[in-house]
Order: C-alpha cells, then structure tokens, then sequence
C-alpha cells in the first residue's frame, strides 16, 4: 500500500493513506487553510473522538462534533461550518454508500466521468475538488479506472505540479505551491 505525504506528520499520512473516509474529509477540509493542516484534520477528529467513521459522525450530535472542532488546535478556521460539512459529507456515506466510502469510486465499475459524478454529488465537492480528488486517487492510490486521467484534467497529467495529486516528497510540495503562486499571479493580470 503507498503511504501519502501530506500533513508532515507520519500517524495523520498513514491515517489518510488507510481510511478512504479520512482523504475524503482531509479533501473537503482542504479549502482556505494550508494543506498540511486540511489533511491532518481526520487525524485531529479521530484522536478527539475516538474513531474516524461516518455512522459514528453523521449520528453525532452536532453541537457537540462543532465543539470537536473548535477545540485548540482547531481542525479548520471555520470550525463550525465546516463541521456541519463533514457531518453532512459523513450522513450522504452512510445513507447512500451503505457507509463505505471507498464505493464512490469502486461500485458497479465506474469509469472517471462516473467517479466525478459521484464525488460531486457530495457535500462541498464542486468540479475543480471532485477532479483533483480523483487525481489523487489515480495517481497515488493506484485507483485505474477507465477515463480517470481525462476526466480528472488538467490534474490528472502526468508529470503536472498542480494540486495534492502530485505531492509525494517536500520537493514535489514546493513545485505544487510554486504553480499554485503562478497561476494565481496570472489570475490577477
């Protein structure tokens, strides 16, 4: 099994790189925060609760998982929208994947267009997070499905510094926020 690299923090990286419910909160988490901190979120819930599944936190009690992540370190810096997020992501699990999160992209066979889709019919997933979470899938977690590069492009290319998909050492992370940087400089001209 390949062991991400995301957070710097060995325990977090093995928690994303075994629980396909862990990347897919760490991806939704990901969002006006640094990276590093998104995906180390899963981790910060599991160690405050307990466990890190999505029965036990659709069925939590909402004030309650909003004060799991407010509590210093917060998980994000909109603890509690984004804990209303997470529950919601966790609920659609459950009710729709028979809580198994690896199914979005595993059941009936789906090609790319279809694990797209799925991913975007999640809470928080709109196009651009649904094609980088499937970059990330195919290129480090050796998910093949038919159509996954193209239907995650432009972060599906091989050999492309665009996003999480492609961080796998500090070097590679450094060459990601340096596109990152470039392109958002261009956006401004």
């Amino acid at each position: 099994m390949t062991t991400l690299h995301l957070t710097g923090d060995a325990a977090a990286d093995t928690l994303l790189s075994e629980n396909p419910f862990a990347l897919l909160v760490g991806m939704l988490l990901d969002q006006q925060i640094a990276m590093e901190i998104a995906f180390a979120g899963p981790a910060k819930i599991r160690d405050r609760i307990g466990v890190l599944d999505p029965a036990t936190i659709a069925a939590y009690e909402a004030d309650a998982f909003a004060l799991v992540f407010r509590q210093s370190p917060a998980v994000h810096r909109f603890p509690g929208s984004m804990a209303k997020r997470v529950q919601e992501i966790a609920a659609v699990i459950v009710n729709n994947w028979n809580g198994d999160t690896a199914s979005i992209w595993t059941a009936d066979n789906p090609d790319g267009a279809d694990i797209i889709g799925r991913l975007k019919a999640l809470p928080g997933f709109g196009e651009q997070k649904a094609k980088i979470f499937l970059a990330l899938l195919g290129k480090r977690l050796g998910v093949d499905a038919a159509g996954w590069r193209e239907a995650s492009a432009p972060y599906g290319e091989e050999g492309a510094y665009r996003s999480v998909a492609d961080i796998v050492d500090p070097e590679s992370l450094t060459r990601v926020r340096a596109t990152k940087r470039a392109a958002k400089a261009a956006a401004k001209s």
